[in-house]
């Protein structure tokens, strides 16, 4: 089968001596895994295509229970060069990917995911709103199309009680308001040095609670940096 679909390569690595194996997170297909032939050839544009970041149209010959599959042609759909010019922006945006990669399964597709991947990149392009605000909406929505929306008034799981959301002085607003995934409208509350702690650990702890292998992330570690600052 020929699948055609937009996506936004996760990560990407050399594969035998031209080729590069990319991981993409597919707005029609979930998160697959392609080989670019050619791709590390010197007159091949293929290479900047499939950096991490990079929002395509990609062609490929789906073949089911098949790891690797092959793609025939790519094509960029948007740049967003601004991210890599902020440092705050590119830090935050890679962990982002990472934690996607981490988190979905292969061939399980999450369309409303992938939008919100997609507007919440677009937005740090252009600087739309606070950095810290953008990296929390994407977890609330990554947490909710995979089935675990936080619920604010529940803090009790098995082994596991979540530090209070609404113990910042606008914390809980903020997570209500983001927690809504309407990017148009993000919370423009201040967020004190207090929210930003309780905000980051609540949603954090709640990833790492149903997610197995995040704490091996290591942009995680200086992205938890920038959003404490």
């Amino acid at each position: 089968m020929i699948v055609h679909t937009p996506a936004i390569v996760l990560k990407s690595f050399p594969y035998g001596d031209t080729s590069i194996i990319a991981r993409c997170f597919s707005e029609y297909q979930g998160k697959v895994s392609l080989i670019v032939k050619g791709a590390r050839s010197r007159k091949s544009p293929k290479s900047a295509q499939f950096q991490p970041l990079s929002y395509v149209d990609i062609i490929y010959y789906n073949k089911p229970n098949r790891e690797l599959q092959v793609l025939s042609k790519v094509n960029f759909r948007e740049s967003w060069p601004k991210i890599l010019d902020n440092l705050r922006s590119i830090t935050l945006s890679v962990a982002l990917l990472e934690i996607t990669e981490k988190t979905l399964l292969d061939e399980d597709p999450h369309p409303g995911l992938f939008k919100a991947l997609v507007a919440t990149l677009r937005a740090f392009n252009e600087s739309k709103a606070d950095p810290n605000i953008l990296f929390w909406f994407y977890e609330c929505a990554l947490l909710t199309h995979l089935g675990f929306q936080p619920n604010l008034e529940n803090r009790e799981f098995p082994g596991l009680t979540l530090n209070d959301p609404n113990a910042g002085p606008n914390s809980g607003l903020i997570l209500a308001s983001l927690l809504a995934e309407d990017i148009e409208n993000l919370p423009t509350d201040e967020v004190t040095p207090t929210d930003r702690k309780i905000i980051g650990d609540y949603l954090w702890t709640s990833l790492r609670y149903h997610f197995d292998g995040l704490s091996k992330i290591k942009s995680m570690e200086v992205a938890k940096k920038i959003l404490a600052d």
